[in-house]
């Protein structure tokens, strides 16, 4: 299958987007702090799926879904120091950030899961 077929990675490729319409309305004097940080592990996600799909085995596909799965955990830290801060001063896109990244976080753990299944394997 495809990266770009898989549900997780469309799911991830909206969480960047929300994230990048998230921190333009964060201070500008963070722009290489907070900003950067949020932006790369958001791109870490799709960036990992995709190059783990792009590899030959299940073994590092699932090393990759891995990587992926700390990047969401990363992000999600990142967006709740930006809510304490008062970055995130638009509570709709915070909520939506977050919502995003639990979806992409359980779907990588199932994907996870079924690959670790004996049946599958």
């Amino acid at each position: 299958m495809m990266h770009t077929e898989m549900e997780v990675y469309k799911t991830s490729m909206q969480l960047v987007k929300a994230i990048y319409d998230m921190t333009v309305d964060f201070p500008t004097d963070e722009k290489w702090g907070l900003i950067s940080q949020m932006k790369r592990a958001t791109i870490s996600i799709p960036s990992n799926i995709a190059e783990g799909c792009g590899r030959r085995s299940k073994k590092e596909l699932s090393n990759f879904l891995n990587i992926s799965l700390g990047s969401v955990a990363e992000l999600s830290t990142q967006i709740d120091i930006a809510v304490m801060l008062g970055f995130a001063k638009d509570r709709t896109k915070s909520e939506a950030c977050r919502a995003l990244a639990l979806s992409v976080k359980r779907q990588l753990v199932g994907l996870l899961r079924s690959m670790a299944s004996p049946s599958e394997n």
